[in-house]
C-alpha cells in the first residue's frame, strides 16, 4: 500500500494510525501541504479533492480518513477498531465524526487560507479555530462521560481514539485550554502504544 500524507496531517495521521493498529506494511509519498503540493496535477488525478489522504491499495485508490479507515476495518478485522455490537459501533462513529466531520473541517489549512484570503486578522482566525476545537473537544468527552476504560469506548483503542489523538495535537498548536482529564489520560494510554507513536508527526520522514 502507498499512502500519501504530511506528517502535520491529522487526518493522514489518523490512516497512519490506523496502518499500525492492523499490522499493515506501507510506503509513503509525501507531499507539503504548505507549498501547494496537494494541488499538482498528478496528484489530483488520484485525489480531485486535492486533499490528503490518500490510499493506494494496489487494487484501487481511496480517498477520505475515515472511508481508508473503515475500508481497513472490513478488509483486515483483527485487530478490530470498531465493535461487533451495532449500537455501539455507532456510538463510536458519532465520536469519530465529531471530529472528522464537525472540528476539523472548519480549522483546517484550506479553510484557514481562505478566511486569510478575506482579509480576516491571524488572531481573529486562530480565535475561529480554537472555538471550534473546544466546542468538539467538550462534546467528545460529554459523550464518554459516566463510563471508566481505558480508551474511549472499552479497553483497546477504536476509532474513536483514532481520531481524538491527532486532533489534540491540533488543538495545542492552537492554544486550546485542554481541561478534558479523561481525554488527555486516554491520549496517554494510546501514546503508549507503539502503533500510535510511530505514526506521530515527528517521527515522520517528512517532519520538519
Amino acid at each position: 500500500m502507498l499512502l500519501h500524507g504530511y506528517f502535520r496531517s491529522t487526518a493522514s495521521y489518523r490512516v497512519r494510525i490506523a496502518l499500525n493498529l492492523k499490522n499493515i506494511s506501507y510506503q509513503d509519498a509525501f507531499h507539503h501541504l504548505r507549498r501547494g503540493e496537494q494541488n499538482a496535477p498528478e496528484y489530483l488525478k488520484l485525489n480531485p479533492q486535492g486533499l490528503l489522504p490518500t490510499l493506494e491499495t494496489g487494487d484501487d485508490v481511496l480517498t477520505q480518513s475515515l472511508a481508508i479507515c473503515e475500508y481497513l476495518e472490513d478488509k483486515y478485522p483483527e485487530p478490530a477498531f470498531l465493535p461487533a455490537d451495532p449500537l455501539q459501533r455507532a456510538h463510536v462513529r458519532a465520536f469519530a465524526q465529531v471530529i472528522a466531520c464537525d472540528i476539523h473541517p472548519v480549522q483546517n489549512l484550506k479553510i484557514l487560507a481562505r478566511l486569510r484570503g478575506l482579509g480576516i486578522a491571524e488572531d481573529d482566525i486562530n480565535a475561529w479555530a480554537r472555538a471550534a476545537i473546544e466546542e468538539g473537544l467538550a462534546a467528545c468527552d460529554a459523550l464518554i462521560a459516566g463510563t471508566d476504560t481505558s480508551f474511549c469506548f472499552g479497553e483497546a483503542p477504536s476509532l474513536a481514539d483514532i481520531c481524538l489523538v491527532p486532533q489534540l495535537v491540533n488543538a495545542r498548536r492552537f492554544g486550546v485550554d485542554l481541561r478534558w482529564e479523561r481525554l488527555l489520560a486516554i491520549e496517554a494510554r494510546c501514546l503508549a502504544l507503539e502503533s500510535f507513536a510511530k505514526a506521530s508527526p515527528d517521527r515522520q520522514p517528512d517532519a520538519e
